[in-house]
């Protein structure tokens, strides 16, 4: 009886976050802002102030509004972030189709981001629904 009772409780805990830094979402996250700034990094330089700056800082974003929404008290807030989080995110496809057309990125790196923005976006959504179907608690659901 006392070895069911370790189990689930580390199980719970296997679902409890007590770091933004916990969050599947936010980890996808970081390694999707890491790896755009790789890849802007061989830009054309007179791309410094255009394309290069607005994908990064829309990378950023998500990953740093995932961030600020994990602290969020109320529901409504969480989602917001997360919201801003999800059409940064867009805007993110769009400059990978933008980075593509004109030839910035070969169709190997093209196949990365995507790679990596769908898996995103698919915990993003996740952690999102979770919020928005679970009542707001002290602890975090990790996703």
């Amino acid at each position: 009886m006392e070895v069911k009772k370790e189990v689930k409780r580390y199980a719970q805990e296997k679902t409890v976050s007590h770091s933004f830094m916990d969050l599947e979402c936010w980890q996808k996250a970081h390694e999707f802002v890491k790896t755009v700034y790789v890849v802007t990094k061989q830009f054309p330089e007179y791309e410094c102030y255009g394309l290069t700056s607005q994908f990064r800082r829309a990378a950023v974003s998500i990953a740093a509004n995932i961030c600020e929404g994990y602290r969020k008290l109320s529901r409504a807030d969480k989602l917001r972030f997360m919201n801003i989080a999800q059409g940064s995110l867009e805007e993110c496809r769009y400059y990978i189709i933008l980075s593509r057309d004109i030839d910035y990125i070969d169709g190997e790196t093209n196949d990365r981001l995507e790679f990596l923005i769908n898996g995103l976006s698919w915990k993003l959504n996740g952690y999102a629904e979770s919020i928005n179907n679970n009542p707001p608690s002290n602890s975090h659901a990790s996703h």
